[in-house]
Formats: structure tokens, sequence, C-alpha cells
């Protein structure tokens, strides 16, 4: 097998991971008879306003891309990939750091729970790691790629007295007050610029590796 066939199958497959865990979401939250939301609409709309959703979303896609083509040049390709790439690794690190414990989960919701915040997660950036694509980390890519963190927070903030929901504890108006949810949202920020930096660091690094002598 090739470098290239082993790129594709394992981006096809973190595809595929993160396309059954997005189903197997959907259809667990569907028929789910408790929560905020009392219709199924509401219920499966919410389910899309959650930064891990988007995350993974925005993995699917870019992997599925990079699956079918693994040196696609398109700085709009960069752009995702890395705001994948970032977002998924927050995603990681903040379930499994705070988030994990304040539910017990099991049947469908347990494997969807698996499979979007810790398999999909390891597939990414371990995909990265190995299979890049490099180079492609610039300033600018990282400036575009801060804006989907910051687009989320903003329309977090400004949905949630509407609907009286926040996806996530640190973003909680009603438990925290403004100032602190704030405060909290900067160390998510300073936590994606400094992942951001450190990605760009170690792909030059990559970059250099596997130069040609």
């Amino acid at each position: 097998m090739t470098m290239r066939t082993a790129a594709r199958t394992w981006f096809g497959l973190t595809a595929l991971v993160v396309l059954a865990g997005l189903v197997t979401q959907i259809a667990v939250t569907s028929q789910a008879t408790e929560g905020h939301f009392t219709t199924v609409a509401g219920r499966v709309a919410n389910v899309f306003c959650f930064f891990t959703i988007q995350s993974n979303i925005i993995v699917m896609v870019t992997c599925a891309l990079l699956a079918l083509n693994p040196e696609r040049p398109s700085t709009a390709l960069r752009v995702f990939r890395l705001a994948g790439l970032l977002g998924i690794a927050i995603t990681g690190v903040v379930y499994h750091t705070v988030l994990s414990n304040l539910y017990e989960l099991h049947g469908g919701a347990a494997v969807a729970d698996f499979l979007l915040h810790t398999m999909s997660p390891l597939l990414t950036i371990t995909g990265w790691l190995v299979f890049g694509p490099r180079g492609g980390i610039e300033y600018r890519v990282i400036g575009l790629a801060a804006l989907f963190p910051i687009v989320w927070l903003v329309f977090t903030l400004a949905r949630g007295p509407f609907v009286d929901f926040y996806p996530y504890p640190f973003v909680d108006v009603r438990i925290h007050g403004y100032v602190v949810v704030i405060f909290n949202c900067v160390i998510v920020a300073v936590l994606f610029l400094v992942l951001a930096l450190g990605a760009r660091a170690l792909d030059r690094v990559l970059v250099r590796r596997t130069a040609p002598v």
C-alpha cells in the first residue's frame, strides 16, 4: 500500500466514523422524551448548535474531500481543515477534562458519545500528524480558521436568552453571569490560538523532516 492510498483510507475511515456518530446522535436525540426542547425538530436542530457537532461536521467534510484527493491545494480546504483539527482537539480536551463525568450515558447515546468525543479526535489528530497535508498553516489560514469558534461563541451567547438554553455549562450565563462566561470564552480562544501556533510550528518541523535531501 502506498502512502497516498493509506492517507485516502485513513481520511475515508475518519469521515465514516464521524458520520456514524452523527447519525447515531441524531437518532438518539429524536427519540428522547426528556430535555429542554419538547419537539423532535427542536431537539434535532439543537444538536447542530453544539461546538462538538459542528467541529465533527467540519472534520467529516474535509476528511471526505481528502479521501478523494489528499493533495488538494485549496486555501478554503486548508482553513476548514485547520478549523476542524483544532475544533476537534479542543472538543477532546474539554470533554475528557471537564464534561465527561456530568452524564451517565447508555446504549446509542454512549456509542455516539464515544465516536464523536473520543474516536473522532484520535483519528483526526493522528491522521494530521501522519498524513497532513503539510505546509498549509500560514498566519492568514490561522486567522480565518479562528472565525469558527468566534462565530460559534457569538451565536451561542446571542441565542441563549431566546431559547433559554446553553449547550455547555461554561457558557451558561444563567449560572455564571456574563463576566465569568466571557472569561471562559477568552480561555477557549487562547487555547485555540496556542494550539494553532503549535500546529504551525509542528507542521514546519514535519515539512523539513519529509523534504527530500
